[in-house]
């Protein structure tokens, strides 16, 4: 065969033979290439008001080597694929010279994170095929960690093997604090979990829900490719098609009501926003604003960080139209919809979005036997540097 082989390159010409296409992608370690697109045709909604949105796939998520940034630059993280990606410079990413109007309220990173933040352990409000674990048992297994580099985990199990239809320890952490309108969260993240079972979230909510209102900044299931950013509301709140935003609207309702949870929500178009894609280039920024009158979710890729960011002086308006707006002027009183929130960051499998979907979005076998299996898990982890919350001045 080996005879066979060489004479076959003999005759293929050596520009084609040193093309890195013909011999295939370099290995890479912690993400592998995609090989799905396949998209959802309907949607659903989950008891806890998170809606089911048109999406699509690859494998799980990746173990970035990176390092956090601080309030001004700091250090690149590396990519899945081990090559340096620099923070912007001054001639890269957008920058302002103004003063920032905000100031610095708390910093969870890797000093304080885990201090600002309590595991939930109840079962999962929506069904998914987890148990979350408290601190302590989060900690000893490794599914709640800082590494060395300073990076903040947040994983699944993905050691211990399971019959079809047992739950796989999780986590699912709120922060202490409660926020309202006139702040500024930047949430500085190098990777998320995804892949066939999976269905992470990056999220705001109130008490009493809905009534205190949700946004869902980070949120997908399966194989979806680009992110979903919802919000669900108790009041009688709408979202109109004349916003700019460069998501595109899905839904308009906002509020959840006699059983219709689906929410109002934009698809964003750029699939470095999620899952695959989004941890091939190490992350990105997910910014939100929040006013009386307004909230603005921005996204921002890991080399197009503005500098105004990474220098520790967020100038949102220097930023451009948001990726996501629900604003008062569509019909939604913010004010009123929205109070006392918590940041949210969890990993649920299979449930209400992610078992529902998991068919039609090409997945293999059932969503339990999936779950069952720890190998599907070993690169389900949020990595993040660092989550800021700013007021203003």
């Amino acid at each position: 065969m080996l005879h066979t082989f060489l004479s076959v390159l003999a005759v293929i010409p050596l520009s084609v033979l040193a093309s890195p296409t013909f011999w295939g992608p370099p290995p890479c370690p912690s993400e592998e290439p995609s090989t799905q697109n396949i998209s959802t045709a309907n949607s659903f909604t989950s008891t806890f008001g998170r809606p089911f949105p048109t999406s699509s796939i690859k494998p799980p998520a990746p173990q970035n080597t990176s390092t956090p940034q601080n309030s001004s630059t700091s250090s690149s993280p590396s990519s899945t694929f081990g090559v340096p990606i620099p923070r912007p410079s001054s001639s890269g990413s957008p920058q302002s010279n103004s003063t920032s109007k905000y100031r610095i309220i708390d910093n969870y990173d890797k000093d304080t994170f885990f201090d600002g933040f309590t595991f939930f352990n109840a079962p999962d409000p929506t069904n998914g095929n987890v148990d979350f674990v408290d601190g302590d048992e989060a900690f000893a297994s490794g599914l709640a960690q800082v590494q060395n580099d300073g990076t903040i985990v947040l994983a699944v199990d993905s050691t211990t093997q399971l019959t079809p239809g047992q739950n796989r320890k999780s986590v699912r952490v709120t922060s202490n604090k409660s926020y309202n309108s006139g702040t500024l969260f930047i949430a500085d993240i190098f990777a998320m979990p995804h892949g066939c079972a999976v269905w992470p979230a990056y999220w705001m909510v109130g008490p009493n829900w809905p009534n205190g209102g949700e946004v869902d900044i980070l949120e997908g299931v399966n194989d979806q490719t680009t992110n979903q950013i919802t919000a669900h509301t108790g009041t009688n709140c709408h979202v109109n098609g004349g916003v700019q935003t460069l998501g595109k609207l899905l839904g308009g309702a906002c509020q959840s009501a006699n059983g219709v949870n689906a929410g109002c929500a934009f698809s964003l178009p750029d699939t470095s926003s999620y899952g695959h894609q989004f941890n091939l280039q190490s992350g990105g920024v997910y910014a939100h604003t929040w006013e009386p009158d307004a909230i603005k979710v921005y996204f921002f890729s890991r080399g197009a960080i503005p500098q105004d960011i990474l220098d520790g002086k967020p100038n949102p308006d220097s930023w451009g139209t948001p990726a996501a707006l629900f604003t008062d002027n569509t019909g939604c009183n913010i004010e009123d919809s929205f109070q006392d929130h918590s940041i949210v960051f969890d990993i649920t499998l299979c449930g209400d979005w992610a078992g529902s979907a998991y068919g039609s979005m090409g997945c293999p076998g059932t969503c339990q036997q999936q779950v069952a299996d720890p190998a599907n898990f070993q690169l389900a982890q949020f990595k993040i540097s660092s989550v800021k919350v700013y007021g203003h001045n």
